[in-house]
């Protein structure tokens, strides 16, 4: 089946005599056991839930995945993937990350004496001189956030697995309509499910899929170990926005397209960041789409907040993939979190703009945004006259 009708086509109970269309929940903490000295498919929702099984067994699926996992948060599926790790390994990541991403590998993680190191995956030169016999894990997101730079999944899948490393890709900002890291290579595939997947902001949620069904062994030991599983009725909501997903990113990338060309040529803003606009051929060889986050820069710091603080349809928001419009200022928002260290030795801009386009009206959102760099002029010319 196509993507479209996978998203909807599917077993909504498997074993269930009512056959409902709609996936229960199946909101208990405990199973009742036919025998005592023996369990049946399910008996604790933490060690197993059926409302959840349906949601990983879906992502597994829509990613090419051997195994999916729905966890309480992106960052407790990044955890996940990290806790596989032992004492004196590393992490080579790329330096364009989320900012809880490198909070988690540099300030947790160490304390469990793994040790990360970041370079430009985009210089595969640069980059593979960075590997150690230590390395075990190459850790990317494609395109990168908040900068939209394409990686090579491919190349790094390769060089991953010529170094006996596994290549991890957060997918969160394309979701698998528009890219399927695992059939470029990837071995793990990771999701904030709180952004394309849910699509409606109201879930907080993390995906993990896998294609070795012994990685996947390992994620389901962690998963019941620490108990980290995402509730039933959050992987109902999650279910249920996963329907649309297809319907709601053809819409936003429309709105994305036309938004990031009415930036490129408005002299009000600098550098526009979006591979639509670019139209890579890196980015049309691994992905079917650019997806609907954009970034650009304004002209100052305080133009950026002024953009930001004007905007009526975009709200201020750190987070992105929603069905509505929101805007942030990366550096002191969703990536304030970089240690010093590591911040020192990015370039992200202070007046870096991002914006996650939803589903409203193009031409409203390109008038509320050619107000608000208006706004934010004026602001401008206003603070220099004193």
């Amino acid at each position: 089946m196509k993507f479209a009708s996978q998203l909807v086509q599917h077993q909504a109970a498997p074993g269930d005599p009512y056959r409902p269309t709609a996936t229960p929940i199946y909101q208990t903490a405990t199973f009742e056991q036919e025998h005592a000295d023996s369990f049946g498919d399910f008996d604790y929702s933490r060690s197993g839930n059926p409302t959840r099984k349906v949601l990983e067994e879906l992502v597994a699926k829509l990613e090419g995945g051997q195994r999916g996992f729905a966890f309480a948060s992106g960052m407790a599926a990044i955890t996940a993937v990290a806790r596989t790790l032992r004492a004196g390994d590393e992490i080579l990541a790329d330096s364009d990350l989320y900012g809880g991403t490198c909070r988690l590998f540099t300030r947790v993680l160490e304390r469990s004496g793994i040790t990360a190191h970041y370079a430009d995956a985009g210089d595969l030169e640069t980059f593979a001189a960075k590997i150690t016999p230590r390395t075990r894990i190459i850790y990317a997101e494609s395109p990168t956030n908040p900068l939209l730079r394409v990686l090579d999944l491919r190349a790094l899948a390769a060089l991953a697995h010529a170094n006996g490393a596994l290549l991890v890709v957060d997918n969160s900002l394309m979701s698998p309509y528009l890219q399927r890291p695992l059939e470029l290579g990837a071995d793990v595939v990771l999701h904030s499910a709180t952004k394309f997947l849910c699509g409606h902001a109201d879930v907080t949620g993390g995906m993990v899929v896998v294609r070795d069904e012994k990685l996947g062994g390992d994620i389901a030991f962690l998963q019941n170990a620490e108990g980290n599983a995402l509730a039933p009725f959050d992987c109902f909501l999650l279910q249920r926005g996963l329907k649309t997903l297809k319907l709601r990113l053809d819409a936003q990338q429309r709105n994305a397209q036309a938004i990031a060309e009415f930036l490129a040529a408005d002299a009000r803003v600098g550098h526009v960041f979006y591979p639509g606009l670019t139209h890579s051929p890196l980015q049309r060889s691994q992905a079917s789409g650019a997806g609907s986050v954009l970034s650009f820069t304004a002209h100052s710091t305080e133009a950026a907040k002024a953009i930001a603080e004007n905007a009526k349809m975009f709200q201020i928001c750190v987070s992105f993939g929603s069905v509505h419009s929101t805007i942030s200022l990366p550096a002191a928002m969703s990536h304030a979190s970089v240690p010093p260290e590591i911040a020192a030795t990015r370039v992200l801009p202070p007046e870096l703009v991002r914006i996650s386009v939803g589903i409203e009206d193009s031409g409203d959102l390109i008038a509320d945004l050619d107000q608000a760099l208006t706004a934010a002029a004026s602001h401008a010319l206003s603070f220099a006259a004193k």
